[in-house]
């Protein structure tokens, strides 16, 4: 890894679950990025311990203290820019044409990790509650001379 090399955490899909696997894969990292269904507030302030937060709204959400939380947002990383949301079918914009190099998401809990049109797409899958047989992951973005390297994470717990 390139010295200036910058790393963001990213998690979604907790749904109220921060579990120990994910905090120590997360430790360390430049700043944290969740994707939605957090659940309580609580959650995020565990994660502020680790780093600063960017987050979205989730559509399951409903915690009082989550209120404030865009539904979108775009997070500057360098000269590039990461969009974030919770559900990639409520993008409204096209991410290419809005300067956007990677869009964030969460909702299906799978793990992915695609490029269309000069973007890129990641889902770190769920971190919280296993949900049928999907793996319990989260994933990171690896920010260096303006180039992202994404990593999906599948953790053993």
């Amino acid at each position: 890894m390139e010295p200036d090399t910058k790393t963001i955490g990213l998690i979604s899909d907790t749904h109220g679950l921060l579990r120990q696997s994910a905090v120590e894969a997360l430790k360390g990292v430049d700043f944290i990025i969740h994707a939605g269904d957090i659940d309580f507030s609580g959650l995020l302030a565990q994660l502020k311990q680790l780093a600063p937060v960017h987050a979205v709204l989730g559509n399951m959400d409903k915690h009082k203290g989550l209120r404030h939380l865009p539904p979108f947002d775009i997070i500057e990383a360098g000269t590039k820019h990461i969009g974030v949301i919770h559900d990639l079918y409520q993008l409204d914009l096209d991410p290419a044409a809005a300067g956007i190099s990677v869009v964030v998401h969460g909702h299906s809990h799978r793990p992915s990790i695609e490029e269309k049109n000069g973007v890129l797409f990641i889902n770190p899958g769920s971190a919280g509650p296993r949900r049928f047989k999907l793996p319990i992951s989260i994933g990171f973005l690896y920010v260096a001379g303006g180039c992202f390297t994404p990593e999906i994470l599948e953790l053993k717990e």
